[in-house]
């Protein structure tokens, strides 16, 4: 029943849209097919493309403008909504001679690609005027801030884990989860979620090759219109991909001492109907990692000092069509699989004292984690002629399979000790999902945006020790948000919105008994921002998120892999509520860019991971629990600076408080007080001449607190050289990371009550790589509309620190 009201909820929302929307069905006759002109503006002499020129459309009947736009970053520039005539494309930039071309449609051949449209300097400035034809790493954006991973050469050989630990803002851990200004934060790919995230971020990010990524986008006060998920706010990752007339792609490959990566991109497009396809791959080496892991419970010690060699290998591709059946019907879809495989051997050795008796063990494991996942979508999209005025449906299927086997053999001097362990643990995630979403700008100041969502999750895993026991969890949303942007003044604008979800959880504890779990929530947002001189802009906003637990907090599977610590999830978690409010500051002075922001947070029922007695074993068990609220005062900093013309210089300091109130009931911690994270970054990239790059990074991290644990802080550093070869199609590089150490040490210091633990991580992070790079075709990257569920809490880290876990051969 409650499915039905979901589904009704989510299918009003679409009629309610639809009929606000004349073209789609009742209203106004639908217009007459129109269509597009295209073209590339180049540079006469360098032959580079001219990013952000300015292309305006005049009839030359009425001479008359009808519309317009900017380059992009190849140069590319399409104008829709071109009724069949005669027209002058007019293109000017700063520096150039504005030219002006012809063009005509017809109703035959209503699109018009004019080619390559090539500008001259003007007189005074010709000697002047070089084009680079390069991308800035980072753009700041009005409502989000951009890492251009393509533009940065370190990245190359890498996986996503390494491209995250470059982006403002964020800080990654030593498993590769993610937080952003030291809170939660809900990671889509290409704008929408993946299977491959139900899980856990930290392995999902390892399964994306860093030469897949274009960019990396950081949203810290979405609008209504996005889910309300992630306490700390949103980071999109949108792969490489084409959309240019003809056949176009690249290929990357990489081989080093810590992986090897390739990936391939082809698109294929003529006239209306485009495909693209991708395909990518990865291994790494098994390498020697080391943990030492000492528990002190009440009566007992535990000390274990071992090794894993574990090996990573991963295969992904996708197929996506996209057809437009005229100047404003699309259609498109794209399906997506994903398969990661993580695991191998390890051996410790066990030293247990009680009673003022000690025993000496040996224990030999072996583990393998398989994730499997599958991301299909089917999107529509309406325009019109009324400029900006958009109507959408999409539906998305997202199903995951996730295996998680091990074997511990441990034997000891005393024959009673020696015990076998083998257990398999099987989860799967399906999920369905409807969206439709309507923008009406009632003029070029004044924009409406209206839509609807219902998501249908089911996560089942089989668990107890081979007992036949089904976790079998059932959690359903309905969404529907208003918002609406609008000129307060000339130069101060504003944007808010509300958003209300509503929330249907069903499950059956331990016990075999149901569970259920129904709530509403509402989440307001709103944003002003001052526009001064042109170069300057201050923002004010707030918004109000929640973060929902995933499968990796949920499941009550009880993971014994590390013999000494246990791993078990926690079906019983509240979602997380925080409030947010920033203040922003951002300029640009004489080709410098600094963007300052405050910001402070409030969240209820913060879940972290915890650890406690398993008295019936003997040894610790970590999990997770609603610890308490949390507030956090914080301030980020990024500038960038050219020393001179081919010098870029940039930083990026992130700093927040920690502070929580322990929750009635909540296991005892160490961390009641306010407490400082930072997180520190530096960027240097110098271009050559005969097409040589040089790059040197380095990130620094604070001492990491939460309610029962300390971690102590972690640096990374390296460096890449580049050169351009085939006419700057391809390029060869090095890369280097951490050189003059092997591993990276970390330690962490875990206390509630009578229970101590100390977990000491030796990762091996040295790794020097060649990489290679071609492009061919002319690539335009275009993003469509998807579907983007963004409520689920991802796993913060993973596996309780059982053995093993670190090593996974980055």
């Amino acid at each position: 029943m409650k499915k039905l009201l979901l589904i009704c909820f989510t299918l009003l929302t679409v009629i309610t849209a639809k009929a606000q929307f004349p073209m789609m069905g009742g209203g106004n006759a639908a217009p007459k097919v129109t269509g597009r002109i295209s073209a590339t503006i180049i540079d006469s002499l360098t032959k580079q493309p001219v990013e952000y020129a300015t292309v305006s459309v005049i009839n030359t009947k009425t001479n008359k403008a009808v519309n317009g736009g900017l380059t992009d970053a190849k140069g590319k520039v399409t104008i829709a909504n071109i009724a069949p005539g005669t027209y002058k494309l007019v293109v000017g930039f700063i520096g150039y001679t504005s030219k002006t071309v012809l063009a005509t449609t017809t109703p035959e051949k209503p699109d018009n690609n004019l080619g390559d449209v090539y500008l001259a300097g003007s007189a005074s400035t010709l000697s002047e005027v070089t084009i680079e034809g390069k991308k800035n790493v980072i753009e700041n954006k009005i409502d989000r801030m951009v890492y251009n991973a393509e533009a940065d050469a370190t990245n190359a050989g890498g996986d996503a884990t390494d491209v995250m630990r470059k982006v403002p803002m964020l800080s990654v851990d030593i498993n590769g989860n993610v937080q952003l200004r030291g809170s939660a934060v809900r990671v889509l790919i290409n704008g929408k979620p993946s299977g491959t995230m139900a899980n856990s971020v930290g392995d999902a990010l390892k399964m994306i090759p860093a030469d897949q990524i274009k960019n990396v986008e950081v949203i810290t006060n979405p609008s209504a219109k996005y889910e309300a998920e992630g306490s700390g706010g949103i980071i999109n990752i949108i792969t490489k991909k084409s959309n240019a007339e003809g056949v176009s792609g690249s290929v990357n490959a990489a081989a080093g001492t810590r992986s090897n990566t390739g990936a391939f991109n082809l698109t294929a497009k003529t006239g209306r109907f485009s495909a693209n396809t991708a395909f990518g791959g990865m291994y790494a080496f098994p390498q020697e990692s080391k943990v030492v892991f000492y528990n002190k419970l009440p009566g007992s010690e535990v000390l274990q000092d071992g090794t894993s060699e574990w090996s990573r290998e991963m295969y992904n591709g996708s197929l996506g069509l996209d057809y437009d059946f005229n100047a404003y019907n699309n259609i498109s879809t794209n399906a997506k699989y994903n398969r990661f495989y993580n695991g191998g051997p390890g051996t410790s050795l066990i030293t247990t004292t009680a009673g003022g008796a000690t025993v000496n063990g040996t224990n030999i494991s072996t583990t393998d984690m398989t994730n499997n996942n599958l991301d299909w979508n089917l999107d529509y999209r309406r325009t019109s002629k009324k400029q900006g005025e958009e109507f959408s449906v999409s539906g998305q299927l997202t199903q995951g399979r996730n295996a998680n086997d091990f074997t511990n053999d441990f034997t000891s001097s005393l024959i009673a000790n020696n015990k076998y362990t083998a257990s398999t643990n099987l989860g799967k995630n399906k999920e369905y999902t409807v969206q439709t979403d309507y923008v009406y700008p009632f003029s070029k100041s004044v924009i409406f945006e209206v839509g609807g969502k219902g998501i249908f999750r089911n996560i089942e895993s089989e668990y107890g020790k081979g007992s036949g026991k089904i976790f079998d969890y059932n959690q359903n949303v309905a969404a529907a948000y208003s918002t609406i942007a609008f000129d307060l003044t000339k130069k101060i604008k504003f944007k808010g919105g509300l958003r209300s979800e509503y929330t249907a959880i069903k499950y059956n504890d331990a016990l075999g008994n149901p569970v259920d779990n129904d709530y509403l929530n509402l989440f307001p947002s709103a944003v002003l921002s001052q526009t001064i001189n042109g170069k300057t802009t201050i923002k004010l906003a707030y918004n109000k998120r929640v973060q929902r637990p995933s499968l990796a907090y949920l499941n009550p599977f009880y993971n014994e892999s590390n013999p000494v610590n246990s791993f078990q999830g926690n079906p019983h978690l509240d979602p997380e509520l925080s409030h947010n409010v920033e203040l922003g500051y951002s300029t640009f002075i004489k080709g410098s860019m600094i963007n300052a922001s405050l910001f402070y947070r409030n969240t209820r029922n913060i879940i972290e991971n915890i650890i406690k007695e398993d008295a019936a074993n003997g040894i610790t068990l970590t999990t997770f629990d609603n610890v308490g609220n949390t507030q956090s005062f914080g301030a980020n900093f990024f500038a960038s600076y050219n020393p001179t013309p081919k010098w870029t210089l940039m930083t990026n300091i992130s700093v927040n408080t920690y502070d929580i109130r322990k929750a009635a009931g909540a296991t005892e911690g160490m961390h009641e007080g306010t407490y400082l994270n930072y997180n520190y970054f530096l960027r240097s990239a110098t271009s050559f001449k005969g097409g040589w790059n040089l790059e040197l990074f380095g990130v620094a991290t604070s001492p990491r607190y939460t309610y029962q644990s300390k971690s102590e802080p972690m640096y990374f550093y390296g460096g890449a050289v580049k050169k351009d070869i085939m006419k700057k199609q391809g390029t060869i590089g090095i890369n280097v990371l951490n050189p003059i150490s092997r591993d990276l040490h970390i330690e962490t210091v875990s206390k509630a009550g009578a229970t101590y633990q100390t977990q000491n991580i030796y990762y091996p992070i040295r790794s020097i790589g060649l990489n290679f790079s071609y492009k061919f075709g002319k690539l335009k990257f275009t993003e469509k509309k998807k579907i983007k569920n963004d409520d689920i809490k991802q796993e913060q880290q993973q596996g309780g620190g059982q053995m093993g876990g670190i090593g996974q051969g980055k």
